[in-house]
């Protein structure tokens, strides 16, 4: 008898520990998940999302190219200027300052001090940097530091408002922390700071809800309206940036990107003066939009609205794949990306590249991977052939997911088009 429970004694720890290890092992291939912000309209509060949606994604050990006006070889001896063009594009950071900082010196966007390297020449951030964390004062003075340094070297900072910055503004704090009110000082200067203080003006001086932004230049700057009209071969290099999601039912899409971000600047400034703004909800009721918010800024903020819209990161593929032409071809651009969403092992591409949801959980609330998108394009002049009237270029562009460890290119594509650009 002593020897069977000697026998047991033994046994029990041996076999608990192996299916601990065996746990942890399951728990390593599980497809994470996390309680995302629901729209306050929304019958479930803080609904679970499942995100598993195939991915374009190739490993690939390239190094990242460089940008401004390059000396390119013809191929017959000579050389002419190359353009070339780098963006690099965040999703949501949710008051991270440390990752945040971690990912954009990995993306060659600042240096080891936090400052603009100059090594890219657009970066952009899909919004959502505040709640969930503490470093909500430090990040939007870190954006504007960066935005005024990059201009002074030639490069351009384009930020967004997600829709947890739109959630504070309105008066509804389910996702903000005590701890972090506490780097207000208090509750009452917390949202002094949002409306009237310089976040808030950060906000409604230098912050968009979408962007178009163009590959090159002959399109116009930044922002610049997509024309149906213009008659180029380069009438749709173009990406558009934007937190949630450009729905392919969402009535009031063009002109891009004008009509969007006039309707978030109307309804951020009604917002912003109200006198006196709301008390914050919770424990307050949620105060909603203001009275006289238009039915067109009611669309904005709603579930298929820019701020809200999940569609291209949740639909099918089969049913993305087939909308999303359309949406592309109205906005002027070849591929949308968005944050919002999260998956938290990679960036999303869906549909060749023409989607890409980049919001990777970066935040340690949701302890998910340190990525960054990077996008680099160039157009290079072709030799002259006989007999061609027009000049030739070859427009190359490089889309890559960028990760402390690893680089995975989701798209690539290449053609010949003629211009004079």
């Amino acid at each position: 008898m002593p020897r069977v429970l000697t026998f047991f004694a033994i046994l029990v720890p041996v076999v608990a520990v192996f299916l601990v290890c065996r746990s942890f092992d399951v728990a390593a291939h599980l497809q994470l998940s996390w309680p995302l912000a629901s729209h306050p309209d929304s019958p479930v509060d803080d609904a679970q999302f499942h995100v598993d949606v195939p991915s374009a994604g190739v490993a690939s050990d390239s190094g990242i190219l460089g940008h401004g006006i390059v000396v390119a070889e013809t191929g017959d001896g000579g050389a002419k200027h190359q353009f070339r063009r780098r963006i690099v594009a965040v999703g949501d950071l949710h008051g991270d300052l440390p990752n945040a900082h971690k990912v954009l010196q990995m993306a060659g966007v600042v240096d080891e001090t936090g400052q603009w390297s100059g090594g890219v020449d657009f970066f952009v951030q899909t919004g959502d940097i505040i709640d969930r964390g503490d470093d909500t004062i430090k990040l939007y003075d870190w954006m504007d530091q960066l935005r005024g340094e990059a201009k002074a070297k030639g490069g351009v900072v384009l930020s967004h408002l997600g829709n947890h910055e739109w959630m504070n503004v309105i008066g509804d704090w389910r996702y903000v922390h005590a701890s972090e009110i506490h780097t207000f000082g208090s509750a009452q200067e917390r949202q002094k700071m949002l409306m009237t203080g310089r976040i808030g003006k950060t906000w409604a001086g230098n912050y968009t809800t979408t962007s178009r932004l163009p590959l090159h230049p002959s399109l116009g700057p930044p922002n610049t309206d997509y024309d149906p009209s213009l008659l180029s071969s380069l009438s749709h290099a173009a990406v558009s940036f934007v937190h949630g999601g450009l729905a392919p039912n969402y009535p009031d899409l063009t002109p891009f990107p004008s009509r969007i971000n006039n309707l978030g600047h109307t309804l951020l400034r009604k917002l912003q003066h109200r006198n006196p703004p709301p008390a914050p909800h919770p424990p307050n009721p949620y105060p909603g939009l203001p009275h006289d918010a238009t039915p067109a800024e009611h669309r904005l903020y709603g579930t298929d609205g820019p701020l809200w819209y999940r569609g291209w990161a949740l639909d099918s593929e089969a049913k993305a794949c087939k909308a999303v032409d359309d949406v592309l071809q109205r906005t002027g651009t070849r591929r949308m990306i968005m944050g919002h969403t999260p998956d938290f092992e990679k960036i999303v591409s869906r549909c060749n590249g023409k989607i890409i949801i980049i919001d990777t959980g970066i935040s340690h609330a949701y302890g998910g991977v340190l990525s960054a998108l990077s996008i680099d394009y160039t157009l290079t002049p072709l030799p002259k052939t006989e007999g061609s009237g027009e000049k030739q270029w070859r427009e190359r562009e490089v889309v890559t997911a960028l990760y402390m460890d690893r680089q995975d290119v989701l798209a690539i594509s290449e053609q010949d088009v003629v211009g004079d650009f």
